[in-house]
């Protein structure tokens, strides 16, 4: 049984899910199939994965209850602007084959955020978005925009495992009673190591458990969303099985010392990444 944790406007949200980041269109149907199979029910998708379509179909293939699942999407930064993120937000409905999205956020935090943010919250009082929240925000811009909306994010979806462990932005989150969601839960994006830490296969050992799955484990003990994801069925099913155990307070310790590179090894506040995502998308 997957554990839950409950938004700050009541929502209850799973602990575990399954990412499609990179998982093509021509896949994604096939292995959101597999996850929903193996027990998974918060299902992580976005506009610019150009895969909501394959996580429509599969949901709606499944046989479960709507009210079952746990749906997430994100507007991408093409789509910013009160205007323009409003239709989005009526086209990923469409395409997810939903009237209502569990978990909308915001993508990039560039563009015309405060725009798209006033769409979200008009869905989101029309009942077409359960909760609403921001992804990439890092602690200086989250505090500057979350400051200004009406609606706090209730989310903040950041690259986040042992090895980027996000201390730095929890008070900030805090504030507002934001909840942290972690894409990159196993490593990726220039983060190696994870899976071979003999640290956490020496954990492992002690519960029967692989590094991977003690390093999930440590995500949703701490109260961190993870969203792993894998095309393979038996890695998924690995990755599902992780609620079993508990890691003790010295192990939770003895993990959080793996922090090597807290805020990401990706710098969203770099000027030229900016430039790039604003000229290229904006």
């Amino acid at each position: 049984m997957v554990e839950t944790f409950r938004l700050s406007n009541g929502v209850e949200m799973p602990l575990l899910g399954y990412g499609v980041f990179q998982v093509s269109p021509e896949e994604c149907e096939r292995c959101v199939s597999d996850a929903l199979s193996v027990g998974y029910r918060l299902i992580d998708t976005a506009q610019a994965y150009f895969n909501e379509e394959g996580v429509g179909n599969a949901w709606r293939k499944s046989g479960l209850k709507r009210e079952d699942l746990f749906l997430v999407t994100k507007v991408w930064i093409s789509n910013n602007g009160e205007e323009k993120a409003a239709k989005s937000i009526d086209e990923s409905l469409k395409k997810l084959q939903t009237e209502y999205i569990d978990l909308l956020l915001i993508h990039q935090a560039y563009g015309d955020v405060f725009g798209t943010w006033r769409a979200m919250e008009k869905a989101y009082r029309a009942g077409k978005v359960r909760a609403i929240g921001v992804s990439n925000f890092q602690a200086a811009r989250f505090f500057d925009f979350a400051h200004y909306v009406e609606v706090k994010p209730m989310v903040n979806q950041l690259q986040c495992n042992v090895m980027i462990q996000q201390t730095g932005i929890e008070p900030i989150l805090a504030e507002t009673d934001t909840k942290m969601m972690a894409w990159g839960p196993l490593g990726g994006q220039g983060v190696d190591g994870i899976v071979k830490s003999e640290v956490l296969a020496s954990i492992g050992a002690k519960y029967g458990k692989t590094a991977a799955q003690v390093a999930l484990r440590w995500l949703t003990q701490s109260g961190i969303v993870a969203i792993p994801k894998s095309s393979h069925k038996e890695r998924m099913a690995q990755n599902f099985d992780i609620f079993d155990f508990a890691l003790t307070f010295d192990e939770m310790a003895q993990i959080s010392n793996m922090n090597q590179y807290d805020t990401g090894n990706i710098n969203f506040s770099d000027p030229q990444f900016v430039k790039y995502l604003i000229e290229t998308y904006g």
